[in-house]
């Protein structure tokens, strides 16, 4: 357990970032190895694997709401030295993600070749995405307890192991991945199948390597069957925080639908250049997602320890490494769109429309960048909706242009990529302003001196 409230509030941002950084940099070799290997089975089979993404950003939004409010009761709790209720939330929020998880899997799996035929463009895609959710739902499904027991290591600032753990979990995907598909020592080949079935595998190794971490003498939370009694005032607690938070990914659930139903008539290669160039944003995005997962819990500690010009600080000092990062990023796309999705391609259609949209939507990384900040410095105080209601803004200034740009002659999709484009910075503008007003009403213990530190009993 790490106390963030003394020392560098940017050093522990950018330690704890390094940490999940070096996770994100595995899953995003993962999401490119997966996408190369997958890509050999042609468009259908990429086009098919990426109907699986909406599912995706649906269980991130669920996750969120579970793990944001988690990680910032937990950091609240440890900021003001209440180590007991840091460990009860930590077992409250197991329960609660455990049997979300499993109401999630049912109705996903039931429902995954329904979903299908809804958006792919052709039945063959369909069959594709259809085999492939047959294992990938139960692999999202076991995401749920990770995100608990993830959410309470950071709100305890604790990612040495963890990361280890996760970047041996990625290894062993990116192994099983192309063993599965292509049956190297089976002789059985899997097809898509191979690749959903490789995170399983590998997501429960990583939840087993989880249990046994906090069941370590050491660890200063412990599983407690007491503790697992169903506590609906604190589930309301972690919700409260939680959902808007979680609302945040679900409006992305929703954009991820609406641009699938959009791009559907202009057929198969579309889908694939899609699904492959939101393939690489999420792999370039991975550098600002640890710099604001790490955000959180410096900002919750610190919050929770009434240091209000630490609070600040951290949001300072993350917002200018996700600018660096994510300009770099924009410079790439610029330069190199083209080629990066044509290691996975080479199917001109699909090389054309996945060059396009990663051109086009580079052009808000650092705006993303600095939504992600902002929204991780509002988990940390506990205070979620500004960010949830900035990002409906956005879903609403892009979704109704959106549909009727596509119902008119000489309708092209890079309409839709320049007025993503523009949403995204609408809602940057409202964040930092709904952030700058809640430091002014939040904050005014900054003047307050900071407490004494709490001898050990």
């Amino acid at each position: 357990m790490k106390d963030l409230t003394r020392g560098s509030v940017g050093g522990h941002v950018l330690q704890l970032a390094s940490f999940i950084a070096l996770t994100t940099t595995f899953q995003t070799l993962y999401f490119l190895a997966d996408l190369y290997f997958v890509g050999t089975l042609g468009k259908e089979a990429v086009a098919g694997v990426s109907l699986a993404g909406n599912l995706a950003f649906l269980v991130l939004a669920l996750t969120q709401a579970l793990g944001v409010g988690a990680t910032s009761l937990i950091a609240q709790a440890l900021g003001r030295k209440d180590r007991e209720q840091g460990e009860l939330v930590f077992n409250q929020a197991l329960v609660l993600a455990t049997l979300t998880g499993l109401a999630f899997g049912l109705v996903a799996f039931a429902g995954r070749a329904a979903y299908c035929r809804w958006l792919a463009a052709d039945v063959v895609t369909a069959a594709r995405g259809t085999e492939y959710l047959a294992w990938f739902v139960p692999a999202l499904a076991l995401q749920f307890p990770l995100v608990a027991l993830g959410a309470a290591l950071r709100g305890m600032g604790d990612m040495k192991i963890p990361t280890a753990i996760q970047v041996a979990t990625v290894l062993l995907n990116i192994a099983l991945a192309p063993t599965l598909i292509f049956g190297w020592l089976s002789g059985r080949p899997l097809g898509v199948a191979g690749a959903a079935l490789a995170s399983l595998i590998a997501i429960a190794a990583g939840g087993i390597a989880f249990v046994v971490y906090f069941r370590r003498d050491a660890s200063p939370f412990r599983f407690r069957a007491h503790d697992w009694i169903p506590r609906p005032g604190l589930w309301g607690d972690m919700l409260r925080i939680g959902l808007p938070a979680g609302g945040e990914f679900a409006l992305i659930s929703v954009y991820m639908v609406l641009v699938y139903d959009i791009i559907r008539r202009f057929g198969t290669p579309a889908q694939a250049g899609f699904g492959i160039g939101v393939r690489l944003m999420q792999a370039l995005f991975l550098p600002a997602v640890a710099i604001a997962f790490a955000t959180a819990p410096v900002a919750g500690q610190n919050y929770g320890a009434r240091l209000g010009a630490r609070v600040r600080e951290s949001f300072r000092a993350a917002a200018g490494m996700s600018v660096a990062v994510m300009l770099a990023f924009t410079v790439l796309c610029q330069l190199a769109s083209a080629a990066m999705v044509r290691v996975f391609s080479p199917d001109p259609a699909v090389v054309a429309f996945g060059s396009e949209y990663l051109r086009i939507v580079s052009f808000n990384f650092v705006a993303s960048g600095l939504v992600l900040v902002t929204s991780s410095v509002f988990q940390g105080m506990g205070h979620t909706l500004p960010a949830l209601g900035s990002s409906a803004l956005r879903l609403l200034l892009f979704a109704l242009p959106a549909h009727a740009l596509s119902h008119r002659p000489g309708f092209e999709m890079r309409h839709v990529w320049y007025l993503s484009v523009a949403s995204v910075a609408v809602q940057v503008c409202l964040n930092l302003w709904l952030l700058h007003r809640e430091f002014d009403a939040k904050l005014a213990f900054a003047a307050v001196a900071a407490p004494p530190a709490v001898a050990p009993a």
